[in-house]
C-alpha cells in the first residue's frame, strides 16, 4: 500500500508512545514518518515558546497594540539593551525531539513500528514565533532565533541518523502575514514579502542535510478553530510551493495544504493545475475533517481532482486542538479517507 496519509505534527494523545503506537496499528502501511504528537506544554503549537520569550533576562512584556488572533502579549527589548545583542538559550525543541527518538527507537525495533516508517521532527518558523510575540526590533530577534533554531536543529541531528528523520517546516504565520493580520518588518507589498518569506524558507530547507525528508506545512491557523482569514483559494500557497521548490537545491518531500471544510468547489484548487511539482515531491490535502467525515472529504477529493490528480490527504491543521478522546476515530477516519485515492 502507498503511503497516502501525513500528519502534521500534533496528536494529543497522553504521551509519545501513546501516539506512535495508535498511529502505528491504525494507519498502517498508510503513514511514511510519524511525529511524536507534540504532548505536554508543545500541545498548543508555539504558544509554549512565549513564557520562553518572556522569561529572558534581556526582554521585557508589553501588551499588543489592539485585539489580534492568539495570545494576547509581546515582548521587546529592553531600554538600554542592543537588540543585536540578544541570544537565545535552549528553546526545547531539542530536548523533546530526543526524547521522543528514545522512544521511537524502542518501538521500531520491537516491530511496532515498521523499519521503513522515519521519525518526524516538526519545527516552527522564526517568523512564525517573532511575528506573533514579538512587539519591537523584529528582524534582530528574528536572526537570533533562527540562530537557536537551527543550532537545536544541529542537536537533533547529532544523535538522530538523518536516514531516519523527516523534518517539517510549519508554515503558518507567514500567510497571515501576507493577509495583514501581524505586521511585516520586511518587504513593502505582497510580491517582496513572499520574496523574503521563500528566502526565508528555502534557507530553512536547506539546513536539513540530503540524506533526511524535508516537507513544509503551508496553513492558515486553527487558534480557536478559526483561520486568520478564509483563503479565497490555494493562489498564495501554490505561490510559495512553486518558488520554495525552485529555490531549493536539495529534494523537497512534501507539502501540507489547508482545505477548508466548506470548500468542496473546484474553483477553491483550480490554482494548482499550474502547480508541477518534482515527482519526488507528494502533494498532501489537508481535506480531513471530523465534523463532517468520510462523505465531507470525498466531495473534497472530488473537487480537487479537477485541478491535480494526484495527492494524500491529512487534517486541515493537525489535531492539536481536539479533544483527546476523538483522536482514534479522527485517526480510523484518516485510513478510511485514504482508501479512496
Amino acid at each position: 500500500m502507498e503511503p497516502t496519509v501525513h500528519l502534521c505534527g500534533s496528536v494529543p494523545l497522553a504521551d509519545s508512545e501513546t501516539v506512535f503506537c495508535t498511529v502505528a496499528n491504525t494507519l498502517n502501511g498508510r503513514v511514511r514518518r510519524i511525529p511524536d504528537g507534540e504532548p505536554g506544554e508543545r500541545d498548543n503549537w508555539v504558544v509554549w515558546q512565549l513564557p520562553k520569550l518572556a522569561a529572558h533576562p534581556d526582554l521585557e512584556t508589553v501588551p499588543p497594540p489592539g485585539r489580534e488572533y492568539g495570545p494576547t502579549m509581546r515582548v521587546r527589548p529592553r531600554p538600554g539593551v542592543d537588540p543585536a545583542s540578544v541570544t537565545f538559550g535552549p528553546l526545547g525543541y531539542a530536548a523533546a525531539a530526543l526524547d521522543s527518538w528514545q522512544v521511537f527507537r524502542r518501538l521500531r525495533a520491537d516491530g511496532v513500528i515498521p523499519p521503513d516508517v522515519r521519525f518526524q521532527v516538526s519545527l516552527p518558523t522564526p517568523v512564525a514565533v517573532v511575528a506573533a510575540f514579538v512587539g519591537a526590533h523584529q528582524a534582530e530577534l528574528e536572526a537570533a532565533y533562527e540562530a537557536r533554531l537551527l543550532a537545536e536543529l544541529e542537536e537533533i541531528l547529532a544523535v538522530i541518523p538523518a536516514g531516519d528523520l523527516a523534518v517539517q517546516w510549519d508554515t503558518a504565520v507567514e500567510f497571515a502575514v501576507f493577509e495583514g493580520v501581524y505586521p511585516a518588518w520586511f518587504g513593502t507589498d505582497h510580491p517582496s514579502r513572499l520574496a523574503e518569506i521563500v528566502t526565508r524558507l528555502v534557507r530553512l530547507g536547506t539546513a536539513v542535510p540530503e540524506e533526511a525528508e524535508l516537507g513544509y506545512h503551508l496553513c492558515y491557523g486553527d487558534f480557536e478553530h478559526r483561520h486568520f482569514v478564509e483563503p479565497p483559494d490555494t493562489s498564495k500557497l501554490a505561490a510559495v510551493t512553486r518558488s520554495v521548490a525552485d529555490g531549493l537545491g536539495r529534494r523537497l518531500d512534501w507539502v501540507h495544504m489547508p482545505v477548508p471544510r466548506d470548500r468542496a468547489d473546484e474553483a477553491y484548487f483550480a490554482p494548482l493545475a499550474t502547480l508541477s511539482l518534482p515527482a519526488e515531491t507528494t502533494l498532501f490535502l489537508g481535506l480531513v475533517h471530523a465534523t463532517d467525515g468520510l462523505e465531507g472529504a470525498a466531495a473534497r477529493i472530488e473537487a480537487a481532482r479537477g485541478a491535480v490528480k494526484t495527492f494524500g490527504v491529512a487534517t486541515e491543521c493537525g489535531m492539536g486542538r481536539r479533544p483527546p478522546e476523538q483522536i482514534p476515530a479522527l485517526l480510523a477516519l484518516h485510513a478510511s479517507v485514504a482508501d479512496l485515492l
